[in-house]
């Protein structure tokens, strides 16, 4: 078989985050998302243009795996990164990885309210 018989259109990543209404505001505030639905009081979507994000409230008893901060849960492609990551910076966003030139691109990380590592890559 040469193709898949299904295509995909979109994605829909989803983060379990500790207080939902905290990580709407960071996801609307530093990356231009737009609330598109709420679902009771502990699931939520966003989108920005074609781009689709579902954020979930974290069962506290569960507990979330440690982390570090090279560990992506994101990645999201980009233009002009220099600029958007001198935005970023000066408006307060939590900085895991500075803007650094790497092989394939040029990249930066940031963690949002609950410590999902979001890259952010303007490719070669």
């Amino acid at each position: 078989m040469d193709t898949y018989p299904i295509e995909i259109k979109g994605m829909a990543p989803l983060l379990l985050v500790a207080d939902l209404e905290r990580s709407l505001a960071f996801y609307e505030t530093y990356l231009g998302f737009k609330s598109s639905f709420f679902y009771e009081d502990f699931y939520a979507g966003l989108t920005n243009g074609v781009h689709h994000l579902h954020l979930k409230l974290n069962d506290p008893k569960v507990g979330r795996m440690h982390k570090g901060p090279e560990d992506i849960d994101l990645t999201f492609s980009v233009a002009a990164i220099g600029v958007f990551f001198e935005v970023v910076s000066a408006a307060g966003a939590t900085i895991t990885q500075p803007l650094r030139e790497m092989p394939y691109g040029t990249e930066f990380y940031m963690a949002d309210p609950d410590g999902h590592i979001l890259a952010f890559l303007e490719e070669k």
